[in-house]
């Protein structure tokens, strides 16, 4: 497994999200992208993601988004911790470690998807 946010990484990740198929947005759905910022991450890594959802695919990139409609705020450390399955999503909210700003409701249908695309990953 390539180290977290490494451009081997993203490839992995991208060519998970292709194998997990169609994503279940319906047809004429529209764009949908959650931003992830990382507080504390190394300087040589990026400090944000952006996760594009469309009818017809998923993919991950480096960055952020001017234009996302969620935007996650997390530390590097627990960031790790998550794609590693070492801390799953439902303690980091709970324990306030995620700051979460925008629609992500609009994600929460799709997450059962996701949990296929990186199935290493806690729901």
């Amino acid at each position: 497994m390539a180290d977290f946010l490494t451009e081997q990484w993203f490839a992995g990740q991208n060519e998970a999200l292709l194998a997990a198929g169609p994503v279940p947005l319906g047809s004429g759905a529209k764009v949908f992208r959650v931003v992830l910022e990382f507080a504390g991450a190394p300087t040589t890594l990026p400090h944000a993601l952006t996760l594009t959802l469309t009818s017809d695919e998923a993919s991950l990139n480096a960055g952020d988004h001017l234009a996302a409609d969620a935007l996650v705020r997390l530390s590097y450390a627990d960031a790790l911790a998550l794609t590693t399955g070492k801390l799953d999503s439902a303690t980091a909210l709970r324990e306030g470690r995620l700051k979460v700003r925008g629609d992500v409701h609009a994600i929460v249908p799709l997450l059962d998807w996701l949990q296929q695309a990186h199935p290493q990953a806690e729901p």
